[in-house]
């Protein structure tokens, strides 16, 4: 039987659940079409008190960007999906070693246990609620493993592949634009399920590998390199691409796949069969870009 949670918890959660509350009452996507908006911005004394209130309240490692002079992004969002300096992030060899395709803190990781994951203590979610209702391609992840990566507005915000792999299909699932902040995770059930996504399926030389981009409440955009922007607008359907032939995209370990404009979440879903994940990664981590993950 699990351990009944002390007072402590039952009072974190208790708040979680109220600081979270109003997030159910916010017109979550008309407020992030407006800041998609702001963050297109050319006017330069916005644009720039914009970026300094971000680097002060988040405390921004502006100088591992390619250029750390404000006046050399013409936006908000340039500056946010800003490029790093070369070389800053190495990408740990090996054909099968699995890096970590973000900056970010480690939300949770592990095996995929009885077609489920963990999104924080107490609360999970199936695959196949994640993959929008797509069960045979949840069925192949049944003894697989998965990683959850929360990027904060402090984070670089380019996704790249953590294995090389050639692009099978993608799918862009509507849905809630919730924060995925740590303590949302916390109290709202399902999260990652029941927010907007684009699920993007690679075949690798280890089976199929899935990179899910979780949209969240002020990301004004999600895009990948070979379709470009995908949201907004924002859809009412589900859409589904498949690629193959002179479609095909093929994209090396390290290689840019797509891009947020402000924070977000990257869940990693790899098949049975790959090395287990490094004992020394634990929820909460901060991980960078590069790094091995198993």
């Amino acid at each position: 039987m699990a351990d009944r949670p002390n007072r402590t918890e039952r009072r974190c959660n208790w708040l979680d659940r109220v600081l979270t509350l109003p997030q159910y009452l916010l017109p979550q996507h008309s407020l992030s079409v407006l800041m998609h908006r702001l963050t297109q911005s050319q006017v330069g004394w916005f644009k720039n008190a914009f970026i300094r209130f971000i680097c002060w309240w988040f405390k921004v490692e502006i100088s591992e960007a390619a250029s750390p002079h404000l006046q050399d992004y013409p936006s908000f969002n340039a500056f946010f999906t800003r490029p790093l300096r070369t070389g800053i992030r190495p990408i740990a060899e090996g054909e099968d070693v699995l890096v970590s395709p973000v900056d970010g803190a480690l939300s949770q990781l592990g095996p995929v246990t009885d077609g489920r994951i963990i999104q924080a203590k107490g609360r999970d979610y199936t695959v196949e609620e994640l993959l929008g209702g797509d069960t045979a391609l949840a069925e192949k992840f049944a003894d697989g493993q998965f990683a959850t990566i929360y990027l904060s507005p402090r984070d670089y915000h380019r996704i790249h592949m953590p294995l090389t792999g050639t692009l099978s299909s993608m799918r862009y699932v509507p849905g809630k634009l919730f924060s995925v902040n740590p303590r949302t995770a916390r109290a709202v059930p399902r999260l990652f399920a029941r927010n907007e996504r684009v699920i993007t399926v690679f075949d690798t030389a280890y089976g199929p590998l899935v990179q899910v981009l979780v949209g969240a409440i002020f990301v004004g955009s999600m895009e990948t390199v070979w379709a470009g922007k995908i949201t907004p607008p924002y859809g009412d359907a589900v859409q589904e691409w498949r690629y193959a032939d002179e479609q095909a995209v093929r994209l090396t370990k390290g290689m840019e796949m797509g891009r947020f404009n402000m924070g977000s979440t990257v869940i990693l879903l790899l098949p049975p069969g790959m090395s287990a994940f490094r004992s020394e990664w634990r929820a909460g981590d901060i991980i960078k870009l590069g790094q091995a993950m198993n």
